[in-house]
């Protein structure tokens, strides 16, 4: 593919990146962007070339501005060259149109979580115990999250991804679509770097997520926490390090010790779910929360007549939950308290969070 540098204004664009993620908006401002588009042409190449040196060096100049060194400057930045196949990648997976109809939930769930899985995570749950139950008393966050976020970003440590993240995340900030997202971090993988990280480890996903968790560079200068002991936040090898970095990120947003994620529930037709819609404004994971009803007390939606299809509440009826009727035929009721909303800013989708809490069941049980 060839390249061109036109002008456009700036549009706003949601980043899906399955992990860790931290899933985060980009905002571009209102000053008009540089967004690369095909041209046709035998000097369309060197146009690239020359378009993304140049690209690199605004960089350079916006890393030292916030103090990364310029022996890392030089380490990294010459060596990057763009990276069609990640670009491509990056249209190829644009975010949902707003109105565009949901998959159904079971065969969504199906393809998300099966036996193997869950024993899988049984297994791991067995092998690392003393370390998750320090993690869960210190943190409050359940050890069976942990596992099921491990095995849901990287299939419990076997998919970690191969691409490099500094070339990947320079093309998708010059490409432009969601500069402002990309570019911060790809300042923040220098920053790694500078940090003593070793740029081989520096691999993961064409979107820029990393390591068993799949944090974002960002994400991993916020909130990787070393659990091993050896002064290092490894979260590329050490499983310690990656279960104390996940459990940090659901603290960071939010959870709440002692109070479930969420639970399946019969609904009674006298409910009238316009009459409990949700008015939130949010401006994190929008699109997934519209689909959730206002938040009420357990008490009171047991009052309303709903029942957990389990027959247990749990003990706390103060605990608040929001209604999720799921689409598809096989329609069911969650009620999904503030830590379904905490897994849920992991990643932006209800099929992400709900696999994630209904592995987590699986693997405790």
């Amino acid at each position: 593919m060839k390249f061109n540098i036109v002008h456009t204004a700036a549009v706003r664009a949601c980043a899906v990146i399955s992990t860790a993620a931290l899933l985060a908006c980009g905002s571009p401002s209102t000053a008009q962007r540089e967004i690369v588009q095909p041209l046709p042409g035998a000097e369309a190449q060197a146009a690239q070339t020359q378009g993304f040196r140049r690209y690199l060096d605004s960089v350079a100049t916006r890393a030292r501005r916030e103090g990364v060194s310029q022996r890392t400057i030089d380490a990294v930045l010459p060596t990057l060259s763009f990276d069609e196949s990640v670009a491509a990648l990056d249209r190829r997976f644009a975010p949902t149109p707003p109105g565009q109809s949901f998959p159904s939930f079971g065969p969504e769930m199906a393809k998300r979580i099966n036996a193997a899985k869950i024993r899988q995570g049984q297994q791991v749950y067995a092998d690392e115990a003393a370390r998750l139950v320090a993690i869960e008393q210190k943190t409050g966050v359940p050890a069976s999250i942990m596992v099921a976020i491990f095995g849901h970003e990287t299939n419990y440590g076997t998919l970690l991804g191969k691409t490099d993240l500094p070339r990947a995340l320079a093309t998708l900030a010059y490409e432009g679509r969601r500069r402002d997202l990309f570019e911060g971090e790809l300042i923040a993988v220098l920053k790694m770097v500078d940090l003593g990280v070793p740029r081989s480890v520096l691999r993961g996903s064409y979107a820029g997520a990393f390591g068993y968790p799949q944090f974002l560079p960002s994400v991993y200068l916020k909130l990787a926490k070393d659990g091993d002991g050896d002064g290092k936040a490894e979260i590329w090898s050490s499983r310690a390090d990656a279960f104390a970095s996940i459990a940090n990120y659901m603290v960071a947003a939010g959870w709440q010790r002692g109070e479930p994620w969420g639970f399946a529930v019969s609904i009674p037709s006298t409910i009238n779910p316009a009459a409990i819609a949700n008015r939130e404004t949010v401006t994190k994971c929008a699109r997934a929360i519209e689909r959730h009803s206002e938040w009420k007390t357990l008490r009171e939606w047991k009052a309303l007549g709903v029942v957990p299809r389990g027959g247990v509440w749990p003990g706390d009826d103060r605990i608040k939950a929001s209604l999720l009727i799921t689409p598809g035929l096989d329609a069911q009721g969650y009620l999904l308290t503030r830590n379904y909303r905490a897994i849920l800013d992991y990643n932006c989708s209800n099929y992400y969070a709900m696999s994630v809490g209904l592995l987590a069941d699986g693997v405790r049980n």
